[in-house]
Order: structure tokens, then sequence, then C-alpha cells
């Protein structure tokens, strides 16, 4: 098979990279300048002429902060580049497996968030990524949407890397305490995808999923357990509240996602996320001696 993964210079896209490693499929990786995703003709010309099987879409804006300044941007990217690809799956028999996001929800309750829950987003960003998921549901394509949560990896910026530089510099730091979900390794997201892929479990089972690792934490733990699986204990890191940083974006208070539809329909493992967390950053230790 023939696998389209669109994004691939973000960190999901990298990941699935490492994690295709191997694999007996052929699998495509393009970003931006390979294929404007937002340009409704280059995609469909790309889907008619390359026989792809699958796509799977990593490319969203993903600057919470920005988006509330440039929602129209926002939108082009997270919803009508969907679209884009929706159709163009459709017309070419495609399977489309898309990443959404937690966003999606506002965040103001207290159980782990389902699959059969209301979505309603707080911001703009949520906004726009649900817009894409309702755009790909109205293509009538075949479609498997992954809705994911505080991303990290060894690749570009995210927060697991921050907190591991800033701890290395500063003394101390404060992190928000009252804001709680469950962080995904992009590398495990990754290996879930390419296995759904390789092992042809996308059919029959097209929808909506959830997927973060196991447990529950809140972004001052992320941090403390950052720090010190990174050797930084000399940094002193206190909790603190949303409050005390006050921002344009309204981020979700708490947004833990169900994973059992997703456990029990592949049946593959989702590890803990201190176990990946620990993963990690050994790989970056690893990294930064090459």
């Amino acid at each position: 098979m023939r696998i389209l993964i669109t994004g691939a210079e973000g960190q999901l896209g990298k990941s699935i990279r490492d994690a295709a490693e191997g694999s007996a499929n052929e699998y495509i990786f393009t970003d931006v300048d390979d294929l404007d995703i937002t340009d409704a003709e280059a995609v469909s010309l790309s889907f008619k002429v390359n026989d792809f099987d699958i796509v799977v879409n990593c490319a969203a804006f993903t600057d919470v902060e920005r988006a509330e300044r440039q929602e129209d941007i926002a939108y082009t990217v997270n919803c009508i580049a969907t679209e884009n690809i929706a159709r163009s799956a459709r017309e070419n028999d495609m399977t489309y497996i898309h990443i959404s996001t937690d966003y999606v929800f506002d965040g103001k309750g207290n159980l782990p968030l389902t699959e059969e829950d209301r979505p309603s987003p707080c911001g703009a960003y949520g906004r726009t990524k649900y817009a894409g998921e309702k755009a790909i549901s109205e293509s009538g394509c075949r479609a498997l949407i992954i809705r994911t949560a505080w991303l990290y990896s060894e690749y570009g910026r995210n927060f697991v890397k921050t907190m591991r530089r800033l701890s290395s510099e500063r003394d101390s730091l404060k992190v928000v305490m009252d804001q709680i979900g469950s962080p995904t390794y992009a590398g495990d997201l990754a290996k879930a995808i390419v296995t759904i892929i390789d092992r042809k479990l996308y059919a029959g089972n097209e929808g909506l999923y959830h997927y973060s690792n196991l447990g529950v934490c809140s972004w001052f733990d992320l941090a403390r357990m950052t720090a010190e699986y990174s050797g930084n204990t000399a940094c002193r890191i206190d909790p603190c509240r949303s409050n005390e940083y006050p921002s344009a974006v309204e981020r979700p208070t708490y947004s833990v996602l169900d994973k059992t539809k997703f456990l029990s329909t592949f049946g593959i493992e989702i590890p803990y996320w201190v176990d990946s967390l620990r993963k990690c950053i050994n790989r970056l230790e690893t990294m930064k001696d090459e």
C-alpha cells in the first residue's frame, strides 16, 4: 500500500517516519513545500496521479494564542484543508486518518471525555479543529478521526522540551496546577497509527476515537517529572493557578480523554504517561550525544 503523510515536518509527522521504518508499506512524507493542502486543485491532482491508499493528515494550525488573532488562517488550515483532503479521499476511494484535539471540548466537566460527549470549543483553535471534524463527516469519505491531547516529542517545540530547558537554566519555575489532562508522547501515537495501517485495522472501523497516554496529571506534575527525569532537580518548581498568567486563550481545565473505545476496537496497548515521558527524555539525551 501507498500511504501519504501530510505535515511530515511536525512532531507527529516525524514520529510516524520513525515508526514506519521497516514497514512493508510505502510511506510518502510531504509538507507544505511538497503539497499545499489548502489548495484544493493541488490536492485533487496529487491524489489522482499518485494512487495513494491512505492519507494521514498531521498538518494543523496549533498555535492557540495566534489562532485567537488569526482565526481565518487557522480555519483555512484546520478546516478548509481538511475538507480538501476528505473530498479527494472520497473521490479516489482512499481512507482518511485525521488528527484532532481535546480542544474541541470546553473542559468544564470532571469525568474523562468519551467520543459520545458533545463538543463545545471555547477558543478559535478548538472551533476550527471541530469545523474540520464536521467537514470530514459531511464529505462521506471513509475516515478515522483520532483526537489527542498535550502532544510532545523529541521534535520541534513542545512543553516537555521547554520545561527540560528552563529547569536546567533557572533556579525556580511556576507552572499551573489547575489544568488537568493526559499527556501524549507522539512516538506512541505514531506507533499506534502505523500499527492500524500495517495490520489493516482501519477497515470496517471508521469513526471517531480518543488517544492519549494512560493516566492523569496537571501541567505542574508534567513539569516536575520532566525536570526530575532530566536530572534538573536543583530547580524548584512550584504550583500556581491559571489566573496568575492572564491569557487571551481560554484553555480546557479538565480534558482527560477516555480511551476505552480505542482500546477495545484496535487492541493496541497504550503506555502510561510517566513511562513514555521517561522514554522520550532518554531519547533526547541520546540525540544530544550524537
